[in-house]
């Protein structure tokens, strides 16, 4: 029979018959041991592994929120940084008043009057200027014509008064003419000046003239628009119509406000110029939305009816001149008489103006007159 195994390890014969054989040796595994492991061991190890993956599955949710928490929160991108540009209406305005001031200095400039221009047209330092000093001027200087010509350059034209031009007398060609002034004193003249504009410091706006003023014609002169209301026609002291602007007018231009609102319109504010600038008024036609017939108004229609109306008057200054003026206002019916609603800005239009050029310079202004 096969010997039993009973635990024992024996060791190897010696090659050499010589030596002595070893001591055979026997290792007893020790209670309580698995493959070199003590039970109590083990247990401690698979209790340990236990807590460790429940207070990982228990640190889950808390882990996931502070690693959601430390990712640094996305911002949008900075926006480039881009040079300040002077918006298109504020250009226009400053160009204008740049333009208005370069016109006034050229106008009156002469020799030794180069660096004055060169403030406004640097070239012109290198200039020789002819003429007296200040021996023309301009004078009420005003912008009539602002058009855009590229993003940073604006055509402005100035009219100005040119007072201290002497009028020389030119022989006509035609038999019979009588002798036309080769320049006119005291004239209104107008001069194109094109301007730049470009960013400066401090968010301002900076502007040069790009070249000398140039004289140009008088801007056309406007259609005048049509108007909604009917004919001028008297007015007669028995329209309540009258009876209501005249109160209201001589309050308004003679008493500096005083009792105005008790011709006012629920709701309707107004101030009155102060101090009073005339002593008396005299309204002398009217012509009222569309009103077409000549028959006499003696009657107000019912509450809340409107009415707009142009007045024409005459108010008498303190120095007892009369003044001619025109006045464009609403009315609305109340308790049996007219109030005031407004006092309009403009008379009104039977049709919608056309929208202004695309450029953003206004239309052409009409010319003063000479």
């Amino acid at each position: 029979m096969s010997p039993v195994l009973t635990g024992r390890r024996k060791q190897a014969a010696p090659a050499d018959p010589q030596t002595p054989a070893a001591q055979e040796t026997e290792t007893e595994p020790a209670a309580g041991s698995v493959a070199g492991w003590s039970t109590g061991a083990q247990a401690n190890s698979a209790a340990l592994m236990r807590w460790l993956v429940w207070g990982l599955i228990a640190l889950g949710p808390l882990l996931g929120a502070l690693a959601y928490l430390s990712v640094p929160a996305t911002s949008a991108a900075p926006a480039p940084k881009t040079a300040p540009s002077a918006p298109a209406a504020a250009g226009g305005q400053g160009a204008s008043g740049f333009a208005t001031l370069f016109v006034a200095a050229y106008l009156s400039a002469g020799r030794g009057d180069e660096p004055k221009l060169a403030a406004y047209y640097p070239p012109a330092a290198s200039m020789q200027l002819d003429g007296v000093s200040g021996q023309h001027q301009g004078e009420q200087l005003t912008v009539v014509r602002l058009r855009q010509t590229d993003n940073a350059v604006w055509a402005v034209t100035v009219a100005a008064r040119v007072t201290g031009a002497q009028p020389t007398a030119t022989p006509s060609t035609q038999p019979g003419a009588s002798p036309s002034p080769a320049a006119a004193g005291d004239a209104v003249r107008y001069f194109q000046v094109p301007v730049a504009t470009a960013p400066g410091a401090g968010g301002a706006t900076a502007y040069t003239a790009l070249a000398l003023p140039a004289e140009v014609a008088a801007p056309e002169r406007a259609k005048t628009p049509e108007l909604l209301y009917g004919a001028m026609r008297p007015a007669l002291p028995t329209d309540p119509r009258t009876q209501a602007v005249t109160s209201f007018l001589t309050a308004y231009l003679t008493k500096g406000g005083a009792e105005l609102d008790r011709y006012l319109a629920p709701g309707t504010r107004l101030t009155a110029p102060s101090p009073a600038p005339y002593s008396g008024v005299a309204v002398d036609q009217l012509a009222v939305e569309g009103e077409t017939g000549g028959e006499p108004v003696v009657s107000v229609p019912g509450d809340g009816t409107a009415l707009r109306l142009l007045v024409t008057l005459r108010a008498t200054g303190q120095d007892g001149v009369r003044l001619p003026l025109t006045y464009a206002l609403t009315l609305k019916a109340r308790a049996g008489r007219w109030e005031i609603a407004s006092l309009d800005g403009a008379p009104a239009l039977t049709s919608p103006t056309p929208a202004p050029a695309a450029s953003g310079a206004p239309g052409p202004v009409p010319a003063p007159t000479a």
